[in-house]
């Protein structure tokens, strides 16, 4: 009998320790499924930030020093008719005004761009930088705000 009693009591040691291994084992699949979201979340963000950074180096100006001053280095389409005189972000610009089939929105343009159209204020500085191609010859802005490309 007391060979029947050991075989039970440690029956009921097995048992109690599976039950706490099971919850174990629950709690890591838990984490391990919130690790893996996470990591999802990262990654998203890393790939936003990342799109977030193009955009800005897109519309960020390129500044020099002239005279203690910062000016832009966009010269007039006179002075030098070579894009490669524009900044990067400036040429990609020129480049999508110059693939449309006509006259072109800043929204359209900031669309091509990879903008944020959506929200007014991401326009604003693209807004301005085809302005500026506007003052300096490159692109020819028409009274109703659409832009074409000086040949």
């Amino acid at each position: 009998m007391q060979e029947l009693e050991r075989i039970t009591a440690r029956r009921s040691e097995l048992d109690a320790l599976a039950e706490e291994l099971g919850k174990q084992l629950a709690e890591v699949q838990a984490e391990r499924e919130e690790l893996v979201i996470a990591d999802r979340v990262l990654r998203r963000l890393a790939e936003q930030d990342r799109a977030a950074r193009e955009a800005a180096a897109v519309v960020a100006p390129t500044a020099a020093r002239e005279a203690g001053r910062a000016v832009l280095l966009i010269p007039h389409c006179g002075e030098s008719s070579d894009e490669t005189a524009l900044p990067a972000h400036y040429r990609k610009i020129l480049a999508v005004v110059r693939a449309a089939d006509g006259p072109v929105q800043v929204r359209a343009v900031g669309e091509e761009l990879g903008l944020e159209v959506t929200v007014r204020g991401k326009l604003e500085p693209l807004r301005a930088k085809m302005t500026k191609l506007d003052d300096r010859g490159w692109l020819r802005k028409r009274p109703d705000g659409r832009c074409t490309a000086r040949s």
